[in-house]
């Protein structure tokens, strides 16, 4: 399947170019099973490659990141705080979560959205859904633009830029990208074990005490 998602991407660049990159980018941020790192260093190839400007596909990648991240924002902020509240209040106990958790969720994110989202853009997996949050909670729009873009352009410089350099090898980039979401999802994984963890020790607490 990512073969042939692959022919498909590098389809659409060979075909429009600096809009299908653009195209590519915003579809990114709102189906995750697109890989930016396939499409971002084989824009970097083909910009190389047919003396195109590198700066003007970083740019477009860029634009087209932001617009992409706005479409899930504007979901998540149209179900905004109090519908997810509701949902954890009734079905919380079956994913682990309380409203008492998701409480401090919202308030850690509120102290450190512009934190979140910048980092978060330049961060492998999290970068396609830092919107979410920022969205449920309604993060101001202006600087969540500007925090998307600065991040998104910090990755496009990155991913394109090494597509540029390594020309004919570009395809090495999606192996050490790879490496890197490991690394990710390995961190990830020890979160929620934690969470997970620390949950059921303080309901076990609670229960002891009562």
């Amino acid at each position: 399947m990512l073969s042939g998602l692959a022919t498909w991407i590098e389809s659409v660049i060979e075909k429009i170019g600096y809009l299908g990159v653009a195209l590519l980018v915003g579809l990114e941020n709102v189906i995750p099973i697109i890989p930016s790192e396939i499409v971002q260093p084989y824009a970097g190839f083909v910009a190389q490659r047919d003396n195109n400007s590198v700066v003007l596909m970083i740019v477009v990648a860029t634009i087209g990141s932001v617009l992409g991240s706005l479409v899930m924002y504007g979901i998540a902020a149209w179900i905004g705080p109090v519908r997810l509240r509701a949902f954890i209040v009734r079905y919380g106990k079956f994913v682990g979560v309380s409203e008492h958790e998701l409480t401090r969720a919202e308030e850690w994110f509120d102290r450190n959205a512009v934190v979140s989202v910048l980092i978060g853009r330049c961060v492998p997996l999290i970068r396609a859904v830092v919107s979410i949050p920022a969205g449920f909670r309604k993060m101001k729009l202006i600087p969540y633009i500007i925090c998307t873009f600065i991040g998104s352009l910090l990755w496009n410089i990155f991913l394109i830029g090494a597509g540029a350099m390594l020309g004919d090898n570009w395809e090495s980039v999606t192996k050490y990208m790879s490496a890197i979401q490991y690394v990710v999802v390995a961190a990830i994984f020890v979160v929620v074990v934690r969470f997970v963890w620390t949950h059921l020790q303080r309901r076990k607490g609670n229960k002891t005490t009562s």
